[in-house]
């Protein structure tokens, strides 16, 4: 025998709206008695980490973090075999940001020929998600990419023949997991670094050389204020200081020395 509707929907309401395990039915046991902790899981590796470079308003285009889907050219899903005709289309990308965090994420859903993304919105149907009252609303899984015509019949009027739905919205494509974000960090006090790996070369005014390579057989000199060079000699040359400062490999010629 199948598990019933009330006992799914009693298990839901315990564990979102609790956190916590259900063990025994409503009848028997109110979610407020329950008593075991049950958190949803948050999978460090799927954390947004640069949540917060999102902005308010969807940009018109991809920028930083925001990858745009415009109504120009929107997503094409593929249709779901495992499920009843044309009832679930997938994106095939995830992470769809969500309108919490912003109502101009609200994506906008098209249904028009296969293969033609640029005309979907000027040439296709656009369904919303509550419908046109004909119990035919759709729900969009904004972490999976995938939409679901959750409503007891598919859009009203529409002919699937040849079609495709296309999704017009933005991703978040930046940075994931919980580690800090060091992106132009300050640190103070004291500061254990195990290894640090340098995209490039540290400069002179951050306390490195500022170069990637060294002279076989080179004495590192200050080329200038904010410089370092090397300077080189051969066999029976000695390091000199010239009249105007600069040092240098060269041969001690006679004179008076005193």
């Amino acid at each position: 025998m199948a598990v019933s509707d009330t006992q799914k929907i009693d298990y839901l309401w315990k564990k979102l709206g609790y956190g916590i395990s259900k063990t025994d039915t409503n009848s028997n046991k109110k979610a407020p008695n329950e008593s075991i902790a049950s958190p949803l899981l948050l999978r460090g590796d799927r954390v947004w980490k640069q949540a917060s470079s999102i902005p308010a308003t969807m940009p018109g285009s991809s920028s930083g973090v925001v990858t745009v889907y415009a109504t120009s050219a929107p997503s094409e899903c593929t249709a779901d075999g495992t499920s009843t005709a044309n009832r679930t289309w997938k994106t095939g990308l995830t992470d769809w940001i969500p309108p919490e965090i912003g109502s101009t994420y609200n994506v906008k859903v098209y249904i028009h020929t296969s293969s033609d993304a640029e005309n979907a919105s000027s040439g296709g149907d656009q369904v919303f998600a509550l419908g046109s009252g004909n119990d035919d609303e759709y729900f969009f899984d904004y972490q999976s990419g995938v939409l679901n015509f959750i409503g007891s019949d598919l859009p009203d009027g529409i002919n699937f023949s040849g079609k495709s739905v296309y999704i017009s919205g933005a991703r978040y494509s930046g940075l994931f997991g919980v580690g800090a974000d060091v992106n132009n960090a300050t640190f103070t006090g004291n500061t254990t670094i195990t290894r640090a790996i340098l995209t490039n070369v540290l400069g002179t005014e951050y306390g490195g050389t500022g170069l990637d390579t060294f002279t076989t057989n080179g004495v590192m000199i200050g080329a200038n204020t904010s410089s370092i060079g090397f300077s080189t000699g051969s066999s029976g040359q000695v390091f000199q200081i010239a009249a105007n400062g600069t040092p240098s490999f060269s041969v001690l010629d006679g004179g008076t020395f005193s």
